[in-house]
């Protein structure tokens, strides 16, 4: 990392994930917290430490948490797909821009964003399981549960039951 850059422009930057976390559940509550980021550690039995210990260990879920923190409660503006490949605490503000107001944010709005999401989703397991056919039949290759590596239903359960067969081996 070079000098010339001032990441002192990040609100992250000197932040603790306690510190942030404190003032997210001050702000949202875990509620809210758990319908938009959909993370365990805000919904079963939830608390500052437990929560701390899990997104230490968890760089996925503290980075979700922390793109949460900047654009969500410090309302800062969408950043530049340059800057969104960095992780969030990496990520340089411009020097002009200044963290707003908390967004408001209801449960209502967080399942009308789930419901969103499912049918995006949706739509691209259904794009994707009608190709996966068409090929199966058209004489492409066949998937049986004995070339996955695994019995059908651990498979069908478990989309990544496949990946840890493989890591294991």
């Amino acid at each position: 990392m070079t000098d010339d850059i001032n990441y002192k422009n990040n609100p992250l930057h000197g932040l603790s994930l306690k510190n942030m976390l404190i003032e997210l559940v001050d702000h949202y509550g875990y509620d809210i917290l758990h319908a938009y980021l959909n993370l365990n550690c805000f919904s079963k039995n939830p608390d500052i430490a437990s929560s701390v210990k899990f997104l230490k260990k968890t760089d996925w879920a503290r980075e979700k948490v922390e793109s949460f923190y900047l654009y969500q409660y410090k309302s800062l503006p969408r950043c530049s797909d340059e800057q969104f490949a960095l992780s969030p605490r990496d990520r340089i503000v411009p020097d002009g821009q200044q963290p707003g107001e908390p967004a408001e944010l209801s449960l209502e709005d967080a399942e009308r964003l789930k419901q969103k999401r499912e049918r995006k989703a949706e739509q691209r397991r259904g794009g994707g399981a009608s190709r996966a056919y068409d090929g199966a039949h058209r004489g492409g290759a066949k998937h049986s549960a004995e070339s996955k590596g695994g019995d059908e239903s651990s498979s069908s359960s478990d989309p990544w039951a496949r990946a840890r067969a493989k890591h294991k081996s």
